[in-house]
C-alpha cells in the first residue's frame, strides 16, 4: 500500500465516469488520449483533463512512444491496482495499491520494435 492522495480529492476524482473509464479502458493496455476520446465518445479536452487529474493522484502513468515515422506521442496506463476506503472518527481514509510496471522493460520492448 501506498500513501493516498486527500480522500476528498480522490473519492470526487473516482466519482467521474469519465476518469473511471479511462482507468478501465487502460487497465490491460496502454491508449493515447485520441485513442480514449474515440473509445469512450468523449471530446479530447475532458479525456485531457481526466488524464491530467488521475496521472497527479498516481493513478495513471504515462510514457511516451514513437511511431514507424519518428513521431512521438503520450500513451497512458492505469497504474491503480486497489483502493481501500476506511470510516474512522477523524473521517475517512485511503489506502491505495499500484500495480508497478517494468517501465524500462516496455519502452526497450517497443524501441526492438520500432527498430525492426
Amino acid at each position: 500500500m501506498s500513501d493516498a492522495p486527500p480522500p476528498d480529492e480522490t473519492l470526487a476524482l473516482l466519482g467521474d465516469e469519465y476518469a473511471r473509464a479511462i482507468l478501465i479502458a487502460t487497465r490491460s493496455e496502454p491508449m493515447t488520449a485520441d485513442a480514449l476520446a474515440e473509445a469512450l465518445d468523449a471530446a479530447p479536452s475532458t479525456v485531457y483533463d481526466r488524464i491530467d487529474d488521475l496521472t497527479g493522484a498516481g493513478f495513471l502513468s504515462e510514457a511516451t512512444r514513437t511511431d514507424d515515422r519518428g513521431n512521438h506521442y503520450a500513451e497512458y496506463r492505469a497504474r491503480l491496482d486497489r483502493l481501500g476506503v476506511e470510516l474512522t472518527d477523524e473521517g475517512f481514509e485511503l489506502a491505495v495499491s499500484h500495480r508497478d510496471r517494468d517501465e524500462t522493460a516496455a519502452r526497450l520492448h517497443a524501441l526492438w520494435g520500432d527498430l525492426r
